[in-house]
């Protein structure tokens, strides 16, 4: 399982023009699932995005969590995070889950994070969504389980 996470601002997601989800401080993850992801994958990168030490201390430094600062978290699924990329110009899907497989740890994955203190919203899997921010940094980082 992939993540590339964004340190916002803000950030929201929009699907026919209606937004569907919508954060002011924390991080947009986006969230790509592949063939060998299962629900200990999730947990565990999950964990990491909570945990990841991003926000910036009275010291100026990156060390504080999204949990230490209470911050929101935005869940947006995203196939393209999976692509293989090292050969020609087109991407390849090979290791992507399922659409099954994908949606069931995505869900899973919103299930776990609602079981935080966090304030949590999210996308709409394999809608055509419209993502917005604003990039605090920027900040951004690709994580795997």
């Amino acid at each position: 399982m992939k993540a590339l996470i964004q340190r916002v601002q803000q950030a929201q997601v929009q699907v026919n023009n209606k937004t569907v989800g919508k954060i002011q401080q924390g991080i947009l993850a986006f969230i790509g699932v592949e063939k060998n992801d299962d629900e200990e994958s999730t947990r565990k990168l999950l964990k990491k995005i909570v945990s990841f030490r991003i926000f910036s201390d009275s010291n100026g430094k990156m060390n504080l969590s999204l949990d230490d600062i209470k911050g929101e978290l935005l869940l947006v699924s995203q196939f393209t995070l999976v692509a293989d990329t090292q050969k020609g110009l087109r991407p390849s899907f090979s290791q992507a889950a399922d659409p099954t497989l994908s949606k069931d740890l995505y869900h899973y994955m919103i299930k776990q994070a609602q079981t935080t203190s966090l304030r949590i919203q999210t996308g709409v899997f394999a809608a055509d969504m419209q993502v917005s921010l604003i990039n605090d940094g920027p900040v951004t980082f690709n994580l795997h389980s």
